[in-house]
């Protein structure tokens, strides 16, 4: 069976709390597993959560801050010494290349498995799969930043009041959906476009038209609301969000289940963050994250 599921490995902007780790996320999608920014104690957190090296195809870095990247050294090391049998491919901001080469041999270790690096250049898509496209988009930070983005292809669901009405039935239901046609009775006659599923993942970013377009038509959204409102200046001076800030990007963007995470030590109360995103219009499904918790992509429509 299918698992299409985000593990929140850590939460905590700059530095860790008692209670947060730094950044780490983790995409179950079928079969895959897709790592974000894995910030230090990443490894661990995956040791805890249950996750894995062998559950890992994809790492993205959407920029080189510490609290995003310093895990990376850890789990590129431990899919060494698991001997992860598939292929893992690493995307990150080309300009970063130095970053990445450091941390990906900053010890001595034993190199077993073949980890392809991709850097991102530009907006753009980053890989295609028979079950979903991956790409990219610019967001704004003090360092180069991007966001990721996974779309499933429209399919197509069968109407059942339909098929009976032409008589059709069985192995006959597969040949007109492999063929397109069956007896003069076309697939469109006895079915409708099933959406595909789009996942988004936003870090540290102002507003900015990335944003957006990421978040376009999400059913399942994670994004940075590093401030609250009452600091809103400091969050465009350090190239971050708010949470009314996000909430407004989920808001305009159509999106069905936002997830509001990394989030400065300087706020003790975590559900002033839902407050003020629920306070700036956000109607859709809301969770702000805590780490360990493992939020599942909404069902199709």
């Amino acid at each position: 069976m299918s698992v299409r599921e985000l593990v929140v490995l850590g939460t905590a902007s700059q530095v860790p709390t008692r209670h947060r780790n730094h950044n780490g996320y983790l995409l179950r999608w079928d079969g895959e597993g897709i790592l974000f920014d894995p910030g230090e104690g990443t490894q661990r957190q995956m040791l805890r959560a249950g996750v894995a090296a062998h559950d890992l195809n994809r790492i993205c870095v959407t920029h080189f801050h510490g609290d995003h990247s310093l895990g990376l050294a850890g789990v590129i090391q431990r899919i060494n010494l698991d001997r992860v049998p598939h292929p893992v491919t690493a995307h990150y901001p080309r300009s970063g290349q130095r970053f990445f080469d450091r941390l990906r041999y900053a010890t001595a270790y034993r190199e077993t498995v073949g980890v392809t690096e991709a850097p991102v250049d530009a907006d753009g898509v980053l890989a295609r799969t028979p079950g979903y496209t991956f790409e990219a988009r610019r967001l704004s930070h003090p360092v180069e930043s991007f966001g990721y983005r996974l779309t499933e292809p429209d399919g197509r669901r069968m109407l059942p009041e339909r098929l009976a009405e032409h008589g059709i039935r069985g192995p006959d239901v597969g040949r007109l959906q492999r063929e397109g046609s069956l007896g003069g009775v076309t697939l469109d006659e006895v079915s409708e476009v099933r959406r595909g599923q789009r996942f988004a993942f936003v870090m540290d970013t102002r507003l900015c038209e990335g944003a957006y377009d990421l978040a376009e038509g999400c059913d399942l959204l994670v994004i940075e609301s590093t401030f609250l409102g009452e600091d809103e200046e400091l969050a465009v001076e350090h190239g971050h969000l708010t949470a009314a800030q996000a909430a407004g990007v989920a808001r305009e963007a159509g999106v069905r289940h936002l997830v509001l995470t990394h989030f400065s030590q300087r706020y003790g109360d975590p559900e002033e963050f839902a407050r003020q995103a629920r306070a700036a219009g956000y109607e859709g499904e809301l969770t702000v994250a805590r780490d360990l918790l493992r939020v599942p992509v909404p069902k199709r429509r």
